[in-house]
């Protein structure tokens, strides 16, 4: 009504008179804190894990197809060194005088042969036949050096040197190069051929590749080469083949570091 000094608008603003609702939030149990924590822990650490064997699986697959499975039922020629030995904290010495320690080897397939810096025909014979068994890997020869480890004091004779100017050729001293390689039982060091993994683990020696000596003992003189046991080398050659086979989903050509 015209005067009144309330309206229906003035009635429909007055809100009700309640009192305040406060929430009242409980703090986290101690307990509960350290048990999340633990499980996010646990967690992340199983994640770091499966991210590992991701990154390792192409190394584990090759060595478990090359151990384990064999394809073909086919036997391998050389002997696998069980457990591996890792190439040693040593410092060689390299034929310019220069110092090379083992380890930085480490990157490709080595292929291996130790003889005293005299170089009898024995030892002519392996240099020759790692030279020829590297380049018979056509294009994975660049994955693999032939490395002649001298075992004594004893100068490399000037006339050989052209024919290892692929060759790594270090000198070892005899009783640290002991405590690595090993000759199979009754053989000597110098009589094999030994197998290097990128990773450094020598893994593979192989059985002497030279002819057994003529009717008497006869030995021939210093410089001239012994007969080559073909049927040995190409076993070993094979070998030498199916361990980059398997190898050749995570070894690239070339030293890697």
């Amino acid at each position: 009504m015209p005067g009144s000094n309330s309206s229906p608008r003035a009635e429909t603003l007055r809100l009700p008179d309640e009192p305040l609702g406060l929430t009242v939030h409980s703090l986290p149990v101690p307990q509960e804190v350290l048990a999340g924590d633990a499980q996010r822990t646990a967690r992340g650490r199983v994640r770091m894990l499966a991210v590992l064997l991701v990154c390792a699986a192409p190394v584990i697959a090759s060595y478990f197809t090359y151990y384990v499975i064999r394809p073909e039922g086919r036997r391998h020629h050389g002997e696998l060194v069980d457990p591996q030995r890792p190439l040693p904290a040593v410092t060689a010495t390299a034929l310019d005088g220069q110092a090379v320690p083992l380890p930085s080897l480490k990157g490709q397939w080595l292929l291996v042969s130790v003889a005293g810096g005299a170089c009898d025909a024995a030892c002519e014979q392996h240099l020759f036949i790692q030279r020829q068994l590297r380049e018979g890997l056509g294009k994975d020869k660049e994955r693999v050096d032939w490395v002649w480890l001298v075992s004594d004091a004893q100068p490399v004779r000037e006339s050989l040197r052209p024919a290892l100017s692929q060759a790594t050729v270090l000198r070892v001293d005899a009783a640290q190069l002991a405590q690595w390689l090993a000759p199979a039982p009754g053989r000597e060091l110098s009589e094999h051929l030994y197998l290097v993994d990128p990773m450094g683990n020598w893994m593979m020696r192989f059985p002497a590749v030279t002819q057994p000596p003529t009717a008497g003992g006869a030995q021939p003189a210093p410089g001239v080469l012994t007969g080559i046991d073909t049927a040995a080398a190409a076993k070993t050659k094979r070998d030498i083949e199916r361990v980059l086979r398997a190898s050749a989903s995570w070894d690239l050509p070339g030293r890697q570091p």
